[in-house]
């Protein structure tokens, strides 16, 4: 293949490589992770010698983890963000400070130069956000304790990484001209001028994305063109990742913002399923381009001094993050998961060392020596999470003896019923299937949920609904209604997404959880909705009726028109959801025309009880005039 363009020999050299380790590693148990990074040794420099620039493979590998934040960003709504500020700067100072003084404070008594040990620290105390997240999302640990705080530490990391930079030219020695690149002079205006630049951009693209993306996604989707959405969104992660490298801040932070701009609109979920497929495979090349990356002559040469470097900082971090851990009270059993993840090295310490031996602030054997632990950790931890699964993990499900009907589940389901999440909610809906003898498969992923249905003799399966095998292994090919019903929007969105993509056939009952889960829910297609506590509300609202004077079937009356006029209205109000200001002009004449309304029926109420009254004399005069007694009144001739 001599004759064959570049880009072509190595798009076929990867994704062979990809194919054939992947399944490998999988079927071996092991991940993909370790597949990838598997490949990636096999064909780079130290391997096969496939593949030779790999710098510049990596640095273009870097925008899987670019897609990966901007999606992570969709997820969280500038609310749930606000709520995550102090876990973010709390637990991401104490993390990185913790780490960095304890690394530095070794290294320097050891005898390194204050100046190396200091670089050395900061770059190792960061963590890889590639594999510590993607490693999250196969074990869904997002919305667990351990996950949240892993999170904000990564992303406390994405920012750190600002005056880490701009802290190595302060670090250098020596000359002004090193390796071709001029040192830069900092003087208090200039870092001003810096700081103020990074202020305006990361305003700008807050401020832009309100007030324009929106605008611009809209104005795109009417072009009812799906591939040029899906070039759009692509144009929007690349334009902000542009942006902020021009002022220097993370690409990764940037399109994490945008991300968080657009995770309350209407089109956040088509943004998510057109840049997943991407996200997946750059993804994919970074951690073939790591595997690359690690330069085994480096090993080879100082076997020991390696290894040392090695156990000796990821034992030092992990005992700062598993102290963190403890003091915020995280659950034991996932402490060891959240410490191993955070104490590998990270995909940007590799930037930091490069660029602290450009400006000489350490040696450059120091530098590549330093890279290849924190390549060698990136490569070790995915194993590490292996062997931690299949021992740590079990023996800590052995000191909370579960119940035999706790069942994973594994063998095929046939019910005509699937139902997700078995608190309140699910409970009633499955007792009724019960009462009339429809058999149901019922799902949950709370092993405490599962205790208590075990008490009362009801057969659940212990699984997470949001995964597809696992609703294949429910039945869902063979089942004609799933009812979700779990309990956060996020997990019943998820479910609602992988059933009408994979088991179109299936007819969906979803629990709402307010009005804005119940518009999501209709903007997936689903038309049986049910808000979970709008039929209580309006029982306990018919029964202060009662109480408070009006007549048992007045009171049923006025419960049922109001329910009607709620259900008419929330049906309008959809349709203008996208449209805050539409959508409140719509609440509110519709509230105004149900006060007026009943108004009117109360009024004609009261006319029709006053009418059955007996009537007085003026009235019966007004009537019938002078004939007041109908034996006087006059005959009628044919």
């Amino acid at each position: 293949m001599s004759n064959a363009p570049t880009w072509l020999t190595y798009g076929f050299t990867y994704l062979a490589a990809a194919v054939i380790a992947v399944p490998i590693a999988r079927a071996l148990g092991l991940g993909a992770i370790i597949g990838y990074l598997a490949a990636g040794i096999a064909i780079g420099p130290w391997g096969l010698g496939l593949v030779s620039n790999v710098q510049d493979i990596l640095h273009f590998a870097e925008f899987g983890v670019v897609l990966m934040l901007f999606l992570i960003g969709l997820e969280l709504q500038p609310s749930r963000l606000w709520s995550l500020r102090r876990p973010i700067f709390g637990l991401g100072i104490a993390q990185m400070a913790g780490c960095a003084v304890l690394l530095w404070g070794v290294a320097w008594a050891l005898g390194m130069p204050w100046r190396v040990a200091l670089v050395g620290a900061l770059g190792l105390a960061l963590s890889s956000t590639a594999i510590a997240l993607q490693s999250i999302e196969e074990r869904n640990l997002m919305r667990t304790d351990s996950g949240q705080k892993a999170f904000s530490i990564l992303l406390f990391q994405d920012v750190a990484a600002i005056p880490i930079l701009a802290l190595l030219p302060l670090l250098g020695v020596g000359a002004e001209v090193t390796q071709g690149h001029t040192t830069p002079h900092h003087d208090p205006t200039q870092m001003m001028w810096e700081a103020a630049k990074i202020i305006g951009m990361v305003g700008a693209i807050i401020i832009g994305g309100r007030l324009l993306l929106r605008p611009l996604l809209r104005w795109i989707a009417k072009s009812k063109t799906p591939e040029i959405f899906t070039a759009t969104a692509l144009f929007l992660v690349v334009s902000i990742a542009m942006l902020m490298l021009t002022v220097g801040l993370s690409m990764a932070l940037g399109a994490f913002l945008a991300g968080v701009l657009l995770a309350d609109s209407e089109f956040r979920r088509e943004l998510e399923t057109d840049i997943e497929p991407f996200k997946g495979l750059l993804l994919g090349l970074f951690f073939i381009a790591v595997g690359m990356s690690i330069d085994f002559g480096v090993i080879l040469a100082s076997p020991w001094a390696m290894l040392a470097l090695l156990v000796g900082f990821l034992v030092l971090k992990a005992i700062v993050i598993y102290a963190l851990a403890t003091i915020t009270k995280m659950p034991y059993q996932e402490r060891p998961v959240f410490t191993l993840l955070l104490a590998q090295g990270g995909e940007f310490a590799f930037v930091v060392f490069q660029t602290g031996a450009t400006f000489r602030a350490i040696p450059t054997e120091a530098a590549s020596l330093l890279i290849g632990a924190v390549a060698l950790s990136m490569l070790l931890t995915p194993l590490l999470l292996v062997v931690m699964d299949r021992v740590l993990l079990k023996r800590f499900a052995t000191l909370k003896k579960t119940p035999d009907s706790v069942k994973e589940i594994s063998e095929p389901q046939s019910a005509p019923v699937i139902i997700t999440g078995f608190g309140r909610y699910g409970q009633i809906v499955a007792r009724m299937l019960l009462a009339q003898g429809t058999p149901a498969t019922v799902l949950d992923h709370s092993v405490e949920m599962l205790e208590v249905a075990h008490t009362f003799g009801y057969r659940v399966f212990y699984g997470d609904a949001t995964r597809v095998n696992l609703l294949r292994i429910a039945g869902a090919e063979q089942a004609k209604v799933i009812v979700v019903a779990v309990d956060t929007p996020e997990q019943s969105l998820k479910i609602v997404q992988n059933v009408k993509k994979h088991f179109p056939h299936l007819k969906i009952v979803a629990r709402a959880r307010d009005v804005t889960h119940w518009n999501q829910l209709r903007d997936l297609g689903v038309t049986c909705v049910e808000r979970e506590l709008f039929e209580s509300s309006l029982v306990t609202g018919r029964t202060v009726l009662e109480l408070v004077g009006l007549p048992p079937e007045e009171a049923a009356y006025v419960t049922e028109r109001f329910r009607k006029h709620n259900i008419e209205l929330a049906n309008l109000m959809y349709q203008h959801h996208n449209d805050n200001a539409a959508m409140l002009a719509v609440a509110k004449q519709g509230r105004a025309q149900l006060v007026e309304q009943m108004a009117k029926e109360r009024q004609e109420h009261e006319r029709e009880s006053t009418s059955k009254r007996p009537l007085t004399e003026q009235e019966t005069m007004a009537i019938y005039g002078k004939n007041l007694h109908p034996e006087k009144a006059p005959d009628h001739k044919d």
